[in-house]
């Protein structure tokens, strides 16, 4: 009956959810900021990893309240009764990601995965656990690792009023779906600050080509957190003079990032653990320094559960490749897309895109993708 009523709340909520501004900005592509050498699955997006779903909630009350739900699902069907092979890594532990002991214990997940606000999490994860357990077939469950994660968007939200309330994790839950996925100042990342400019949710893949086994990565961010924006290699933090440690502006470097990575490459948790490392490469190219009070955390799983014949060690690489790439342009997508948005203590502008497009064209970065040679799908 629960479940029942918190989905007809859901749909209300949807019904009268306003059209994304972020429709208006360009993703890193668009600016033709292509990074690496791998070329994106047909989305860019997490969801390129068949049957990955994503959904948001955002959640924007009064002139304080800017923060949201994203939920990603691995598959379509229960996950508790289908579990997937996960694993987990830590770039810097200052986080409160919920269930990270048993995916480690065990190698696996059960639960969709819910990033959210920092002092929201034990709220969406009790709701999470109350929607799974009214699910038919879940009646003899007595046990659930709920896995959430987390990035505080205290500058924007009043967190401590811990508003994600059960109907919005079930509208993020109600909404996940296939597809193009929304990014910038939506669901989990409604409030979040990244670099000193506007954070958000960004997503990106990459489509490995037959010859490189033919498997598909994808990512999606969270990204709150601190350091000195390099795209593709140009300084744009340095060149627009909003940096950490810059005394002149007070900017601190901490914050977190949630990162998680699908891909439908038969890994198990070893290799799940190996690839996830490899996303805070990613990370770090964007300008991220991993500091004493930012959580970074990547979760990895595997939408092949057969795990029949397993990725073997030698044949990693391409894969480590792939995941970094993503990770890294998901990071830009989540900023570029983003829009400025004021909430509990000021105003955070979105990246100014005329003046980065200034620094990248300063730096030659645009357009890398021209210069690889052709036949790479």
């Amino acid at each position: 009956m629960l479940r029942l009523v918190l989905l007809a709340l859901a749909a209300t909520l949807a019904a009268h959810a306003q059209p994304s501004p972020e429709a208006d900005r360009p993703r890193a592509r668009d600016l033709g900021l292509a990074v690496g050498i791998l070329p994106p699955g047909p989305l860019n997006a997490i969801t390129d990893v068949a049957g990955v779903r994503v959904g948001h909630a955002t959640v924007v009350e009064g002139d304080a309240v800017r923060t949201g739900v994203t939920a990603i699902l691995p598959h379509g069907g229960n996950v508790y009764a289908e579990r997937v092979p996960a694993a987990v890594a830590v770039g810097n532990g200052y986080g409160k990601l919920l269930g990270v002991t048993q995916i480690r214990e065990l190698g696996e997940i059960e639960t969709p995965i819910l990033l959210t606000c920092t002092l929201c999490v034990w709220r969406a994860a009790d709701a999470l656990v109350e929607i799974l357990l009214e699910q038919p077939g879940m009646e003899e469950v007595r046990s659930i690792n709920a896995v959430v994660g987390e990035t505080n968007d205290g500058v924007l939200n009043d967190i401590r009023s811990r508003p994600v309330r059960p109907e919005h994790v079930a509208e993020a839950l109600g909404a996940a779906s296939g597809g193009p996925v929304a990014e910038g100042s939506v669901g989990a990342g409604t409030g979040t600050v990244a670099f000193g400019w506007k954070g958000g949710i960004g997503t990106a893949s990459r489509a490995l080509p037959a010859t490189l086994g033919g498997h598909t990565v994808g990512v999606l961010v969270q990204s709150n957190f601190g350091g000195v924006l390099t795209m593709n290699g140009a300084p744009v933090g340095r060149e627009l003079g909003q940096f950490a440690f810059q005394q002149a502006l007070g900017e601190s470097a901490d914050g977190s990032v949630m990162i998680v990575v699908a891909t439908d490459a038969p890994l198990d948790a070893r290799l799940l653990e190996r690839l996830a490392h490899r996303a805070l490469a990613g990370l770090a190219r964007t300008g991220a320094a991993f500091t004493n009070g930012s959580g970074d955390y990547v979760i990895a799983f595997s939408t092949d559960r057969d795990g029949d014949a397993l990725v073997p060690n030698d044949a990693m690489s391409p894969l480590f490749q792939a995941v970094a790439e993503a990770t890294e342009e998901a990071i830009y997508n989540s900023m570029l897309r983003a829009t400025t948005v004021t909430g509990h203590r000021g105003t955070i502008e979105s990246l100014p895109l005329d003046r980065v497009v200034e620094v990248l064209d300063a730096y030659g970065v645009r357009g890398w993708d021209r210069s690889l040679p052709p036949g790479r799908e």
